[in-house]
């Protein structure tokens, strides 16, 4: 048996959208841990640009807009 504070559990479950305590608490979990892992390869690249190992200026330059979105320019780029 785990106690569990019952007032966080029921506002996860309304941010993640779950029923059931299991689903939040494996929902939680889940979402730490991408969480972790993306801010962990937010970092790498952060080094990577620092070290010289990836040049963001050339891949500005070769990127093509999404259909959708806005691009750097601020106009929105249709499909």
């Amino acid at each position: 048996m785990i106690d569990l504070d019952d007032e966080a559990l029921a506002e996860a479950a309304r941010l993640l959208g779950t029923t059931t305590k299991k689903d939040t608490v494996n929902a939680a979990l889940r979402e730490v841990a991408d969480r972790r892992r993306r801010a962990a390869a937010v970092e790498r690249m952060r080094q990577m640009v620092a070290a010289g190992e990836i040049d963001l200026a050339a891949i500005e330059e070769t990127e093509e807009p999404r259909p959708g979105v806005s691009g750097a320019d601020g106009k929105h780029h249709a499909a």
